[in-house]
């Protein structure tokens, strides 16, 4: 098969020992399904992958296909030599004039010989590279430690060669640690959340609690945008959209009105929870960090977790909003989230929230609201959008 070939490094996933053929085999699967309109073949050597696919996709769409794919900690355009020094010398000439190396500018040789039986060594490569170099670029210089520009040489099987890298995301493949259910407001924290415990292996379902016409349509469709924007992370994603008006206006009319959000999340949790059971998944997650609102004090997540039996994650529980807030703006979904669209929890919060609740009598607060038939008609009456894995709303016409 004639295509661009792409040498994709593993992270984590070296480390597992005589689970590794397992880990590779999902990673393979989910780079193939991502490039699933295009023909591709993922072939594997000691800690790489090497992906040839087909000529007719775009360089861009390669690029954000491996970049969003957990498993990976790097990948670069790579091109194959004859195993002889002279058809090395000649290939890195060839890619070399197609780089953006330029006179002036600084550069390193870096030679990986994993092949012991190759007659010269690394050092002898690199000083014969770096000739192919000065012969096109004599005004370069050599900084080994801080160059603008490498040429990576590695010999294995093959020889592979690559004047440039791109950083992934490393972690664990996605659909190797099981399946949870995403709560997914329309702030900053929860797509941070879901794109942390892709990189831990996870699959998720996404669910958000609508409440219209008290949120708008266009809060919905900030977290629509969201979901697709996380999508990639995790291979596609389903978005189960719960329409809460009337548990809410419940909470509200018949509960305290300090306690409006704790039992709010407590429906939240048995909604998830019943979600999460039908569609195979066997834990929560959420956006919540540490005494970052009052909903999320120590006291107030001890009762809310006490209304599931499913182990509930919150992988930002220990960061400030700084360290989220980053994080945000570097997988995308920073500029949706702060759109001024705001989402149910927001909008029925009461003015002086409890923040130190005893779980028993909250408990018995929230049995009192009797919000078993409410929850089953919401989640009768749930609507699910399916994102694909590169993100793209999948709607019945194109099904």
């Amino acid at each position: 098969m004639e295509g661009k070939l792409y040498l994709i490094k593993e992270g984590e996933i070296s480390l597992k020992g005589g689970n590794r053929n397992l880990f590779e085999k999902q990673l393979r699967h989910n780079i193939k399904n991502k490039l699933r309109p295009f023909h591709s073949d993922i072939t594997k050597q000691k800690g790489r992958l090497y992906a040839l696919i087909d000529e007719k996709a775009d360089d861009e769409m390669i690029i954000k296909v491996l970049s969003t794919t957990p498993g990976i900690t790097g990948f670069a355009r790579a091109y194959q030599a004859e195993k002889n020094i002279d058809a090395i010398k000649d290939k890195a000439k060839e890619i070399l004039k197609l780089s953006d190396f330029r006179n002036g500018e600084s550069f390193r040789v870096t030679v990986k010989r994993e092949d012991k039986s190759f007659p010269l060594s690394s050092h002898d490569v690199s000083c014969i590279l770096a000739d192919a170099v000065f012969s096109l670029f004599p005004d370069m210089t050599v900084d080994l430690k801080h160059p603008e520009h490498t040429l990576t040489c590695e010999i294995r099987n093959d020889v592979y060669l690559y004047t440039s890298e791109e950083k992934g995301e490393g972690g664990l493949p996605y659909a190797t640690a099981g399946k949870g259910v995403l709560l997914l407001s329309g702030g900053i924290d929860s797509p941070v959340a879901g794109y942390m415990m892709a990189k831990r292996g996870m699959k998720l379902d996404a669910i958000y609690f609508h409440a219209y016409p008290y949120t708008s349509e266009m809060a919905l469709e900030k977290v629509k945008t969201l979901a697709a924007i996380i999508a990639p992370y995790l291979g596609g994603l389903r978005l189960f959209v719960v329409p809460f008006t009337e548990g809410q206006i419940h909470i509200r009319d018949n509960g305290y009105e300090e306690e409006a959000t704790l039992m709010f999340r407590a429906s939240m949790m048995q909604t998830a929870e019943r979600i999460a059971k039908a569609n195979g998944a066997s834990a929560i997650v959420t956006g919540e960090a540490l005494s970052q609102v009052a909903s999320q004090t120590l006291d107030a997540m001890n009762f809310t977790d006490s209304m599931t039996d499913l182990i509930v994650l919150r992988p930002l529980v220990g960061m400030d909003k700084e360290e989220i807030t980053e994080r945000a703006i570097r997988i995308g979904s920073y500029e949706t989230s702060i759109l001024p669209y705001e989402d149910c929890c927001v909008v029925f919060s009461p003015k002086h929230p409890v923040t130190r609740p005893v779980k028993e009598v909250a408990r018995r607060h929230f049995d009192a609201l009797d919000m078993n038939p409410i929850i089953e008609e919401a989640v009768r009456n749930t609507k699910v959008y399916s994102f694909d894995p590169m993100g793209k709303e999948i709607t019945d016409e194109a099904d």
